[in-house]
């Protein structure tokens, strides 16, 4: 059932089944001109039932919205071409490419691939991550009319302003939208407040996190009265932005005992030592797919700390092993 939040914009919840996520924050801004669909749900059954039973309920179809989204993940694009059909979806510049360009998808997820496989992830296991992965198996298909948003540009909808800032660090080209006369900041998933955003590393970012963490500091100066994330409850945005903080230099300081009390290993055994928040007996009982987020999570804070000097990395014979300095 959508709710509305302010007048004119709507929340619509969709169901991620078997996700740990387990719900998205779409949002339909809906003006008299157009109406703007922010964020969209998995390529799946659910997802779709889910929105389109909520824009349905609010009037509309898909065809008759134009998709704004916060960033590439699939759990936030994947139905984007579906809901736009011929109307315009936007995107950050630095994210369309691997939407669009399914040649420049392949070349991304070949080069994490053998990252990965450096970091010494079992070459088994990615292999069932092609099929199991949602990031891959839910994506939005080729096709759609994406047009690139920059930072500072400016999207009117329905009497509001939304500004669209560059908030770097969960992927390469994350956007955050401020309307400023109300003091609303849309997250995405830049700021979650029930759980903490996935950091991974990037091809395209050599320090990821760090990226992040500037991102985070530069959010922290608007003067947000409502913030809206991408999944889950909202609640205090600069008390959240503190904690977010804290965890990760926390964080850093785990990897950096694990690696002194293991040095030598790759990425995929230092993650196998740090304390995770999930439902496993041990490292080797975790589901793929969480294994595969908690070593792309693990190696952006080694990634952070190879970069400010902490920690040396060495690779040899395509096999990485990390050293504190």
């Amino acid at each position: 059932m959508p709710e509305e939040i302010i007048e004119r914009i709507y929340r619509i919840p969709v169901p991620l089944p078997g996700n740990p996520l387990k719900e998205l924050n779409a949002y339909l801004i809906k003006g008299t001109d157009r109406a703007v669909l922010i964020d969209t749900g998995f390529r799946q059954p659910a997802c779709r039932e889910a929105l389109f039973a909520g824009l349905r309920e609010l009037g509309l179809r898909r065809g008759e919205v134009d998709v704004l989204l916060t960033h590439l993940h699939s759990d936030h694009s994947g139905l984007a071409p579906e809901a736009a059909q011929d109307r315009t979806i936007y995107v950050s510049e630095a994210d369309r490419p691997t939407l669009d360009d399914l040649h420049a998808r392949q070349v991304h997820w070949d080069k994490l691939e053998e990252r990965f496989q450096e970091e010494g992830f079992p070459r088994h296991l990615l292999a069932r991550m092609q099929e199991t992965n949602p990031a891959r198996s839910m994506a939005p298909p080729s096709g759609g009319h994406y047009q690139s948003l920059r930072d500072g540009e400016v999207l009117e909808v329905g009497g509001y302003r939304l500004q669209c800032l560059l908030m770097p660090g969960h992927t390469p080209g994350q956007m955050c939208f401020w309307m400023e006369e109300q003091g609303v900041m849309f997250t995405g998933d830049h700021v979650l407040f029930d759980i903490t955003p996935n950091i991974t590393a990037w091809i395209q970012m050599k320090d990821a996190l760090g990226t992040y963490l500037d991102s985070l500091r530069k959010i922290d100066a608007y003067d947000v009265r409502l913030a809206l994330p991408g999944h889950r409850k909202t609640g205090d945005f600069h008390q959240r932005i503190a904690q977010l903080l804290e965890h990760h230099h926390r964080r850093l300081d785990e990897a950096l005992s694990v690696v002194k009390a293991h040095p030598g290993r790759p990425a995929y055994d230092i993650a196998g030592h740090m304390t995770w928040k999930i439902r496993a007996n041990s490292w080797q009982d975790f589901p793929v797919a969480q294994k595969w987020f908690a070593v792309g999570e693990c190696m952006s804070h080694l990634d952070y700390l190879t970069v400010r000097g902490k920690v040396q990395k060495t690779v040899a014979d395509g096999k990485a092993a990390y050293y504190a300095v």
